[in-house]
């Protein structure tokens, strides 16, 4: 039976799991964290950090795998792909891999390829990105260069908060290094999101969607998808073209690519994240509903060197998905759903239970759940998602 390497073991990563097990892999999980779910589901679990190559590695070999994923992880990736060069397993390569979880060495791969991309720096020091303001125009966002799901990240439209930005993005940042860049006003309702995948060197599946957030939540911070996106002909074609073109100059192969883009007023696309691992907030089972595939069995069946679903279907218009979240603190109790919004609902995922302590959603981990939803047509899809918030309400305890 072959083996197959699992880095992390959350909740939303279960489903890599089950995905393997299906396929008749023996499945290993590595995880820092002693409550991880998915330990209960994998054949073997070793306690140990996905961020460490060489103890990864270690359990590599010791379990002479056949391939490795690191399903909706960037701090994982790289040691991915690090270890499968090691032992000459399926992989793209782990300089590029590093680069895309990298933020200021992928704003300087950007740069040095003609990419579009706004002024950037990265630093180690605060005082010495104080000092350097002023090479910056605002507005800026301010951010970890290590993390994801907008995790340590603001957007500065005056310098007197500089401060406070600073000590909030080191706070998330593994390395203790933060990027300063300019921030691209876009042009269109929506940023540009999603996964798009990957085989023998060329996108075979465009994911890209409409990219939702919550303005009195954290603008940063996504609260959902929706398709099809609503972009011009010549701003998708740019935007395929330009991923295409990253695609082929870092010598990606294969596997899912989670993306995140956007346009401005003259039509040029900015690529604002690209992370080489499937997106977060179950954006793989929002693509099965849209295109009738498997994403996550296509990205364990490319991981182990074998041919993944090809017949991609022709895209099913009007699906959306919903991050339910709440801005402020508390205990859960449950969440009530107005009967205009229930009608759309095809799947609910709550993830809290009755007594969980429940916190104000700055970052993409503070998610109570996700819904989704199907329409009939855009303009009654973006008329309930432009006043979701009103539609349910998160009840806590006393």
């Amino acid at each position: 039976m072959k083996k197959i390497l699992l880095l992390g073991g959350s909740a939303q990563q279960v489903i890599a799991i089950e995905t393997a097990k299906r396929l008749g892999y023996y499945t290993v999980l590595c995880d820092y964290l002693t409550d991880n779910p998915g330990q209960y589901v994998a054949d073997k679990f070793y306690l140990v950090s996905t961020t460490d190559k060489e103890a990864i590695l270690d359990v590599a070999k010791k379990e002479q795998i056949d391939g490795i994923v690191a399903y909706a992880s960037d701090p994982a990736a790289p040691t991915a792909a690090y270890v499968a060069e090691k032992m000459g397993l399926n992989t793209n390569p782990y300089e590029s891999v590093e680069i895309l979880c990298n933020k200021d060495k992928f704003r300087a791969f950007l740069s040095e390829n003609g990419f579009n991309t706004p002024a950037a720096a990265g630093y180690t020091d605060a005082d010495e990105a104080v000092r350097d303001t002023d090479r910056f125009t605002l507005p800026v966002i301010i951010k970890p260069v290590d993390s994801s799901g907008s995790k340590g990240a603001t957007v500065l439209r005056s310098w007197d908060a500089l401060p406070e930005a600073l000590d909030f993005a080191f706070s998330f940042s593994r390395s203790h290094r933060i990027i300063i860049e300019e921030y691209i006003e876009k042009a269109h309702p929506y940023l540009i999101g999603g996964d798009i995948f990957i085989w023998d060197g060329k996108v075979i599946m465009w994911g890209l969607m409409n990219c939702h957030r919550d303005n009195n939540v954290n603008p940063l911070v996504p609260v959902g998808k929706s398709y099809p996106p609503e972009l011009t002909e010549k701003v998708f074609d740019s935007v395929k073209d330009t991923l295409q073109t990253m695609v082929d100059k870092l010598g990606i192969r294969f596997g899912a690519m989670n993306v995140e883009l956007v346009s401005d007023k003259n039509d040029r696309v900015f690529m604002i994240d690209v992370g080489p691992r499937n997106g977060g907030n179950m954006i793989p089972d929002l693509l099965g509903c849209i295109f009738g595939v498997d994403v996550v069995e296509m990205t364990v069946k490319a991981a182990m060197g074998e041919v993944p679903v090809m017949n991609i279907s022709e895209p099913v218009p009007y699906y959306a998905t919903h991050n339910l979240h709440t801005d402020r603190n508390g205990v859960y109790d449950h969440i009530r759903y107005s009967g205009e919004l229930e009608k759309y609902i095809i799947k609910k995922c709550e993830y809290k239970k009755k007594g969980d302590s429940i916190e104000r959603f700055d970052n993409a981990a503070k998610a109570l759940g996700i819904i989704f939803m199907k329409f009939s047509d855009s303009s009654e899809m973006i008329r309930i998602l432009d006043r979701i918030n009103e539609l349910y309400t998160v009840m806590m305890e006393d």
